[in-house]
């Protein structure tokens, strides 16, 4: 996390400050007789008390921990361990290129929307990160982040398709999904590939590679979890998941 707003920055402020305060004050070896004259000390209880209370703001204003999805310890032949999966048939599966060997996570199925979601952190403003490799599919070869995921029928779904080359940003509203913006943009089949998201209050922007390629505004879902997303008879694997608060 990196402060974003004015008070952002002033509770930081404040916790760099104290620390330093609080550096001059400790110097006794002994720290439980350092611990007590803090306590008994009005100016050492001042400098504590910023301590603490920038420290709180900072824990609170927080978000879901960053956490990388390697699938690499995952049992194979399923979906990777605390996984909800909404469709689809996801399974991790060893992959001779995959960024990361040897493990990738694999949706192999046919659905309308196949769409697994990764962890239970819930993530206000996120950057959503994946590896992923179009494999097959005759009508749709797509690779897909979904996120501020309220439940299986309402996200954000950012979408990449080798066959159509281009690659969306959608809503998906109570099992609906509508179009927010696209762009055509060349997509590989076969080949790995980074698809990123950066969801910042209204604003998403989603990245090909190091492109930004795509960029719009909605603010119907301020928050919620993150997954993977693929359509139809899309054979799409994925690798190197990577959330973090934004």
């Amino acid at each position: 996390m990196h402060p974003q707003n004015a008070l952002d920055w002033i509770a930081f402020v404040f916790l760099i400050i104290g620390a330093f305060a609080w550096g001059f004050f400790v110097t006794d070896i002994n720290i439980l007789d350092v611990a007590l004259e803090a306590i008994a000390d009005p100016l050492d209880d001042l400098v504590f008390i910023l301590i603490f209370l920038s420290g709180l703001y900072w824990i609170q204003s927080g978000e879901g921990p960053e956490e990388l999805w390697t699938f690499d310890e995952d049992a194979t032949g399923g979906p990777p361990e605390g996984s909800e999966v909404f469709g689809g048939t996801w399974e991790v599966r060893p992959e001779s290129d995959a960024p990361t060997a040897p493990n990738a996570l694999c949706q192999t199925g046919e659905a309308e929307f196949p769409a697994l979601v990764l962890g239970d952190a819930a993530y206000t403003d996120v950057v959503l990160s994946t590896s992923f490799k179009p494999i097959s599919g005759e009508e749709d070869q797509a690779a897909g982040l979904i996120f501020r995921v309220q439940d299986e029928a309402n996200y954000y779904i950012v979408r990449a398709n080798a066959l159509e080359d281009n690659v969306a940003i959608y809503k998906y509203r109570d099992g609906r999904r509508s179009e927010i913006r696209s762009e055509s943009v060349d997509v590989s089949s076969g080949e790995w590939q980074e698809l990123r998201v950066e969801a910042v209050g209204d604003r998403i922007r989603v990245f090909l590679g190091d492109e930004q390629v795509v960029e719009t505004t909605d603010d119907e879902y301020p928050a919620g979890r993150v997954g993977l997303w693929t359509k139809a008879d899309s054979v799409t694997c994925f690798d190197n998941v990577l959330v973090e608060a934004a």
